[in-house]
């Protein structure tokens, strides 16, 4: 299942709960977090259940959870033990995570209700970035996504347009990911009305080797979903290139030509990546 976009949804607002799931998001957030303010956590955790109880979604459904000795057993007893909320549930979505034990104790929280669910670790502090490869390599752990707005605070980093002052931890969490065999989202872009933005941000995160991308408002997963979904000229570009390995293979020559360009081991992983791609946006697991 891809997860080009990966769209926040408040807890404490059944109207937009509802509505996401039909925006063309790939994922779905129900926010039992920082969306919620303190006094309102009980009534979204029904409301997050009665919304899971009643819903038919095409995409993957996920709820972010407080964190483990913050909250989290309160949110998982209300989504987990209402058996028809519980089949809705596709993964958690873990805020905060600062080490793979983080990981590990909100899973162990779910499966004292037997439930065992991928979790999406949201990567957003300092000690969060520096262990992120740990994070990425535990057992639950399905994809990490980056949180630029928090880290920012957490280290006392100024937000700037260019994101100088957080691209060596974005960085470092997509290669945390890739290490790791699980999905890497990127960060929000905060201004949900500037679409040119949020374009350019997201073939950057493209660039550095994102799959998807945060959104929090149903405008952008548009334009998430198409920067990630190869253009046709480049599943084209890539469907010659294997075509042509195979045929170099059966020759034994590691090196060929394509279009004039010259294309080896690395060319041809990009190659399938650009496939993988396209059939996941598709709905084609082959």
């Amino acid at each position: 299942m891809p997860r080009r976009s990966v769209l926040f949804s408040p807890g404490d607002q059944p109207t937009l709960m509802r509505k996401a799931p039909t925006t063309g998001a790939d994922a779905v957030v129900f926010d039992l977090e920082d969306a919620v303010a303190s006094g309102k956590k009980a009534d979204a955790r029904d409301a997050v259940r009665d919304v899971l109880s009643t819903l038919d979604a095409d995409c993957e459904v996920c709820v972010r959870v407080q964190p483990p000795g913050r909250g989290a057993s309160d949110d998982l007893e209300a989504i987990l033990d209402d058996p028809s909320a519980r089949a809705a549930l596709d993964a958690l979505v873990l805020p905060k995570a600062e080490e793979a034990d983080d990981v590990e104790a909100l899973a162990d929280l779910a499966a004292e209700r037997d439930a065992d669910l991928p979790i999406l670790a949201l990567v957003e502090t300092a000690a969060g970035v520096l262990h992120a490869e740990a994070i990425a390599a535990a057992r639950p752990t399905d994809a990490l996504i980056f949180g630029a707005e928090d880290l920012a605070a957490d280290v006392g980093a100024t937000r700037t347009e260019e994101g100088t002052e957080v691209l060596h931890a974005r960085e470092h969490v997509v290669l945390a990911a890739a290490a790791a065999g699980v999905d890497a989202i990127d960060t929000l872009h905060t201004d949900f009305v500037d679409e040119a933005g949020l374009r350019n941000d997201t073939e950057f995160a493209l660039e550095l080797g994102y799959d998807g991308k945060l959104a929090i408002h149903p405008s952008q997963v548009g334009p998430i979903n198409e920067t990630f979904t190869p253009a046709p000229e480049r599943v084209e570009w890539a469907e010659r290139v294997l075509a042509a390995s195979e045929e170099a293979d059966a020759e034994g020559r590691g090196v060929f030509a394509v279009d004039g360009e010259m294309i080896d081991a690395p060319l041809v992983a990009q190659a399938e990546r650009v496939l993988d791609r396209a059939r996941a946006a598709d709905g084609d697991p082959e």
